[in-house]
């Protein structure tokens, strides 16, 4: 079961808000053991996100390969019956057309399976990317936040102002 990596993020501000300030200065002191706890799971949740992606992409492989596959096999049974009715005159045309509508249908059934496989994948990964974005920007703020109340400088405190 992963761990939700915004619940994780949430749980160390409120370690820096629950902390004791010190008075006069933009410092707090904060439990060293739960903040660190805390970034060891996120050192584990992050991983855990992109073997899901990986997963996901796998997956979306494994159902390409199989329709290529189904799709192949369709189209050599029906060359098969093809050759087989070669010889019968009149059924050989009809076999031929025959032929070619089961391997048109089975390259619309094979594209309509990568379609859907890429529409899964980009779906999942849009999802995940959109995830990972906000905890990164969660995370610059608090490390932002946190260098501010140590008294350290960040970088938009280095910028001139307009």
């Amino acid at each position: 079961m992963a761990i939700d990596i915004l619940a994780l993020v949430d749980r160390l501000e409120g370690i820096v808000n629950q902390g004791w300030r010190i008075p006069f200065t933009m410092k707090t002191i904060i439990e060293e053991d739960q903040f660190y706890d805390i970034i060891d799971q996120l050192r584990v949740s992050i991983p855990e996100e992109v073997r899901q992606a990986d997963e996901l992409l796998s997956e979306r492989d494994s159902v390409l390969a199989e329709a290529q596959d189904d799709a192949e096999r369709i189209i050599r049974e029906a060359q098969a019956k093809a050759e087989r009715l070669l010889d019968e005159g009149e059924i050989a045309a009809a076999a031929r057309a025959e032929a070619e509508r089961i391997q048109s249908q089975a390259q619309r059934e094979a594209d309509a399976f990568r379609k859907e496989a890429d529409d899964y994948a980009l779906e999942a990964l849009g999802e995940l990317e959109a995830r990972l974005s906000a905890l990164l920007r969660q995370t610059a703020n608090g490390l932002a936040s946190l260098r501010r109340k140590h008294g350290e400088m960040v970088p938009e405190d280095l910028e001139e102002p307009s």
